[in-house]
């Protein structure tokens, strides 16, 4: 991995590593490429470029190739240039509130197995852990193409004992990991735990900010570089990404949309507040606000359900619930000015009957000369998005982190 191939950090490096990702990047989104579309692309020189891919090739980054037979043109064939997907593997582990998802890529930044499990909100970290490390080998084993749904996929190809590091998302404010905020969250030995399981330096970041992340390389938002992201799940967070860069905050504070006061006379929230926006609009406030509407189901999938086959209740819980989360964001597109606004979480899976009621508040709050520049859309990565996200922060090769700090992983015991 490219954070590995340089030990100084020099005007040099630091071109030659941009010259790198700018290579890198053609290839994943071009596919394979010669050197003269590369170069054309690129627009770097003949020798800048040739001595890039060298380097690239030499690490086994890059490997070069002829078109197959059937597919070549006249004339002598010409080699192409692609990334390697053997060449290195990353994994990415997110511990939601009530489940734990893993995801792994290569290096080719193909995804090549992911896998989740619910488990009781009380669970204690160590048995997460365990979770996270059978999720992973079912994966190592290719016994698994999602466990989450039952469904078998082709076999994996991680090899755990090949990695480098493990990005993790969890739930809340990321400070230091033996911070009192940390061990208030019960979080402080979580690297060490994670270190004795996998034997690998361990990287902790929010976990919705983590998916908002994952949504604007690999997702919904992959063609904007001012990106608000907002998750709708047993809690309310999200993650902004502002002029091409992952916003992390003082203190790690960024994308906590949750706790924006919706009704001032509202519910207390877990955060200390009155009437949050996580009390009107997670999942299990949801669940209550529709019972008490005269709502029958009793769970997520049965109230979804409801509001599938347009259900009054469902539909008019959704409605109010949209109403607040459009007036929340208008808010903080005021502030921010994303173009994109990625809405995700379990609830999202209502579809239009939630996303709509979210824009039209958004259009009646937004200035009207901003109401024409935001895009809203349903996040594509589902449950892997925050585990994809924790992949992203351990290769740090994305443009979106150019301003983020550095992760500096816990070192080996």
């Amino acid at each position: 991995m490219l954070s590995g191939m340089h030990e100084h950090d020099g005007p040099l490096t630091r071109l030659r590593r941009s010259h790198e990702h700018r290579v890198l990047d053609l290839l994943r989104k071009h596919g394979p490429l010669s050197r003269a579309e590369l170069g054309a692309r690129s627009g770097l020189s003949r020798t800048t470029l040739h001595d890039i891919v060298a380097g690239l090739a030499g690490s086994g980054t890059v490997v070069a190739g002829t078109p197959h037979a059937e597919v070549r043109k006249r004339g002598r064939p010409v080699e192409k240039l692609s990334l390697n997907p053997a060449a290195g593997e990353a994994v990415g582990i997110d511990f939601a509130r009530r489940a734990v998802h893993v995801a792994a890529i290569n290096f080719a930044h193909e995804v090549i197995g992911s896998a989740g499990e619910a488990h009781a909100a009380d669970l204690s970290w160590p048995e997460r852990v365990d979770i996270a490390g059978r999720l992973l080998t079912t994966l190592a084993t290719g016994s698994a193409g999602d466990a989450a749904s039952g469904r078998r996929g082709r076999p994996a190809a991680v090899h755990l004992d090949a990695l480098s590091a493990i990005g993790v998302g969890v739930v809340g404010p990321i400070t230091d990991p033996g911070s009192e905020n940390a061990r208030a969250q019960g979080i402080d030995g979580l690297p060490d735990l994670l270190r004795k399981q996998f034997g690998v330096p361990v990287l902790l970041d929010n976990n919705t900010r983590l998916a908002a992340l994952a949504e604007a390389v690999w997702g919904a938002a992959a063609d904007s570089s001012d990106v608000l992201y907002l998750r709708l799940s047993h809690g309310v967070g999200g993650g902004l990404v502002v002029g091409g860069a992952l916003h992390r905050g003082r203190y790690g504070l960024s994308g906590e949309f949750g706790h924006i006061t919706v009704d001032p006379t509202g519910r207390s929230c877990e955060c200390g507040g009155t009437g949050c926006l996580e009390t009107r609009a997670s999942l299990d406030a949801v669940l209550n606000r529709y019972r008490e509407a005269g709502g029958r189901a009793t769970d997520l999938a049965g109230f979804l359900d409801a509001a599938s086959d347009a259900e009054r209740p469902a539909l008019e819980v959704l409605e109010r619930v949209g109403s607040e989360i459009g007036q929340v964001l208008a808010a903080v597109c005021h502030a921010v000015g994303p173009g994109v606004i990625v809405v995700g979480g379990e609830l999202a899976e209502a579809g239009p009957v939630l996303l709509e009621p979210i824009e039209r508040a958004l259009r009646q709050h937004l200035m009207p000369m901003a109401r024409r520049h935001v895009d809203v859309r349903r996040a594509t990565l589902g449950e892997a998005g925050s585990a994809l996200g924790g992949i992203a922060l351990v290769l740090h090769e994305s443009p979106l982190l150019s301003h983020y700090p550095q992760p500096v992983p816990e070192e080996n015991a």
